[in-house]
């Protein structure tokens, strides 16, 4: 197949160590993490203190930029198309990477294709949330009074975590709660606390300072143990529905051709930031818990949870052309 294998040997060896001393040098300039959401969200929170720590262990600036729209498809696809080069990164989580293949026909990227699994950073429940003076402080309320009248939900959008949590808990509780969907966490929250709906499922970052200041009232989180930062907030799960299990991973991504030696450091000075414990600190802050794993089993994990969401999407019929 090849005239000189002798040559060829040697060609192969100077481009894996060009690729190893690329990595070792990595970065020598700044890098950029796009959230595809609006400011204020979970995956903001946790891209700025990740960043922030990245930046002091790189000696880096590392810069935040948001960059939202259609369900997060907007940054998407900016990554998916930026240079190969590890210094474009998408914060992503499972709404955005695992979901929205199922819930829009056509996507202009392949979720699994067109992206490099770096490393995850966190899981973190959602949480179902009143106002601070709504009469509903438990599940068991909250579904008594589902049943007697019409009690709606807001979520960030059709086919988001949010909206699917909802059909999930309707499911679950026998209830059918009516679904309002917003142009994002941040509409659906101050409709909430101007009493135009009943209660939304949202991420637990995005409502932690509320939830401290008692403007809103937390009645459960979406996972199967409390948040230990929220110790004080039961779990759907102790109301009786054993199985009710969602908490979804956050993670960074990077463009499908971006050199495997620059992915793995990558993975490994995050994971390795991800054991300090400042960033243990501020990520309980956040009701979040660091969540690491090797760029093979994040891509496994990635896969798993497209047919996992996919099959929910198809369930609560959410659809978007």
């Amino acid at each position: 197949m090849f005239k000189n294998p002798k040559r060829w040997l040697t060609l192969m060896a100077i481009t894996l160590a060009a690729c190893g001393a690329l990595a070792q040098d990595f970065p020598v300039r700044t890098v950029k993490i796009l959230v595809p959401q609006t400011p204020g969200g979970a995956s903001d929170a946790l891209a700025r203190i990740v960043g922030q720590k990245l930046s002091e262990k790189w000696g880096q600036p590392v810069v935040i930029e948001n960059r939202a729209g259609a369900g997060g498809n907007v940054g998407m696809e900016v990554v998916a198309n930026a240079p190969a080069d590890g210094y474009t990164l998408l914060m992503s989580y499972v709404g955005t990477h695992a979901i929205n293949g199922a819930l829009y026909k056509k996507l202009p990227f392949d979720p699994e294709k067109d992206f490099a699994p770096v490393a995850t950073l966190a899981t973190l429940p959602f949480v179902v949330v009143t106002k601070a003076n709504s009469p509903y402080k438990t599940i068991p309320e909250l579904i008594a009074a589902a049943k007697k009248s019409e009690f709606t939900y807001g979520s960030a959008g059709n086919g988001s975590v949010n909206h699917l949590l909802g059909e999930m808990f309707n499911s679950a509780a026998g209830v059918k709660l009516i679904h309002v969907p917003y142009r994002g966490a941040g509409p659906a929250m101050q409709d909430l606390l101007g009493g135009q709906i009943n209660l939304v499922f949202t991420s637990l970052p995005s409502v932690a300072g509320a939830i401290k200041g008692g403007t809103v009232h937390p009645i459960a989180v979406t996972s199967a143990k409390r948040a230990s930062s929220f110790s004080n907030v039961p779990t759907i799960a102790e109301a009786g529905f054993k199985d009710f299990d969602v908490n979804p991973w956050f993670g960074l991504f990077a463009p499908a051709k971006v050199p495997a030696s620059i992915v793995r450091k990558i993975n490994a000075d995050v994971n390795e930031i991800l054991q300090s414990k400042d960033i243990i600190e501020k990520f309980s802050a956040q009701g979040a818990e660091p969540y690491q794993t090797d760029t093979t089993e994040f891509a496994a994990l990635l896969k798993a949870d497209i047919a996992k969401w996919g099959k929910v999407v198809k369930a609560s019929g959410a659809s978007i052309d």
